[in-house]
């Protein structure tokens, strides 16, 4: 079904292509070997950096390679961190929802309340811990 849904819409079919791609991104900069090419790029910049003696076009474009190399990254890690808290959300309602004593009302709350309701909740969840602690609870 969700290869029908995905036929249907292509927005969705691009945006699941670009998550991977950012993923990708994401997995392949995080290796040990990546940070070691890269700081070799850098040493091996700098060296022929002295010699030719640092013109002006040489920072220019080791401002502007930074600066994109950043505004990159800074876009993977927001959408690799946003699924990673996504997914840890869903797995803390599963267990929510499993657990027959708890509140159910906290499954999806960080979607589904107001500020007001998030600071109700841990007000009463603050409530509860004192109650604990005054019955010799831990």
């Amino acid at each position: 079904m969700s290869s029908q849904n995905e036929k249907q819409d292509p927005e969705r079919r691009e945006h699941k292509g670009s998550s991977r791609l950012l993923h990708r991104v994401g997995d392949a900069t995080s290796l040990a070997r990546v940070g070691l090419a890269v700081a070799s790029l850098t040493a091996l910049w700098l060296v022929v950096g002295f010699v030719v003696g640092f013109p002006a076009w040489w920072n220019n474009v080791l401002y502007s390679v930074t600066s994109s190399i950043t505004l990159v990254m800074v876009f993977v890690i927001q959408h690799t961190q946003a699924r990673q808290q996504a997914a840890t959300q869903r797995k803390l309602d599963e267990v929510v929802r499993a657990v027959p004593t708890a509140n159910n009302r906290l499954i999806a709350v960080e979607e589904a309340a107001s500020d007001g309701e998030l600071e109700k909740l841990a007000d009463s969840n603050l409530d509860h811990r004192k109650r604990a602690e005054a019955e010799g609870q831990q």
